[in-house]
């Protein structure tokens, strides 16, 4: 099993969340984050005044699966969140142990 995290645009991420639906992804968490990177934050204004956050407003998904749908969630991910601008985000995979369920103690890909 594995744990893929993605750091994508808000704006995409309807378009992802299909596309990993159509996989057969049982689950996935998804938040709202703000962080900095290479693109600046847009300046904005606040009644009247000129202000640049210092941060631009993100998704991020957590999604463990079974090893064989890791590339596809990947390529889904590439491929729906792709912009060709600075600042479509990053993908992390990481090693899952082991996973159990609370409800009945099903553990590993069982639990997913």
């Amino acid at each position: 099993m594995k744990k893929i995290e993605a750091i994508i645009r808000t704006s995409r991420f309807e378009q992802i969340h299909t596309c990993i639906s159509g996989l057969g992804v049982k689950f996935l968490s998804f938040y709202e984050i703000k962080g900095m990177g290479f693109e600046h934050a847009r300046q904005e204004k606040y009644r009247g005044v000129a202000y640049e956050p210092a941060y631009i407003p993100r998704t991020k998904l957590e999604i463990v699966t079974t090893d064989d749908l890791v590339e596809p969630v990947i390529q889904c991910i590439l491929k729906e969140g792709k912009t060709g601008e600075i600042g479509d985000g990053k993908i992390f995979v990481f090693d899952v142990l082991d996973a159990y369920r609370i409800r009945n103690n099903d553990t590993g890909e069982n639990a997913l």
